[in-house]
């Protein structure tokens, strides 16, 4: 494997960790959006799905966004007869995402990107000494 195609590897998996930490920004910051009328849909948490591609230019295997989906899980209900969005029985439907998770996703996305990152630093380090020593 020749430099260029692990830096075109590596970019491409830090492209896509930084889509899913965007993803799972969004879901942290929509972690309490409710509806706004009794009974509404509340924010409904958004998932990513990976797909492993080919580079046509270089002909190398990497990833890229599949999708980004919605997660169909049911919606937790909170007593809270004072809220807007309750329905007649004083009920809120809350966001379908376990903030833990998300941070434990996130965790994991920006280990992800680091390690790409530092597999860029050593083949461009590599590179470097390469042409040293070729003066």
């Amino acid at each position: 494997m020749d430099m260029s195609t692990a830096l075109n590897i590596s970019a491409h998996g830090m492209q896509v960790q930084t889509t899913r930490l965007r993803v799972i920004a969004e879901n942290l910051a929509n972690q309490d959006t409710t509806g706004s009328s009794p009974g509404g849909d509340p924010y409904r948490r958004k998932t990513i799905t990976f797909a492993n591609t080919l580079d046509r230019g270089t002909g190398t295997p990497t990833v890229s966004v599949k999708e980004i989906g919605r997660d169909r899980s049911a919606f937790p209900l909170r007593y809270d007869p004072g809220h807007p969005a309750a329905d007649p029985n004083g009920y809120v439907r809350t966001p379908n995402l376990n903030a833990m998770i998300e941070v434990m996703d996130m965790r994991e996305a920006q280990r992800s990107y680091n390690a790409n990152l530092a597999v860029m630093q050593i083949a461009r380090s590599m590179i470097s000494r390469t042409i040293d020593m070729l003066k």
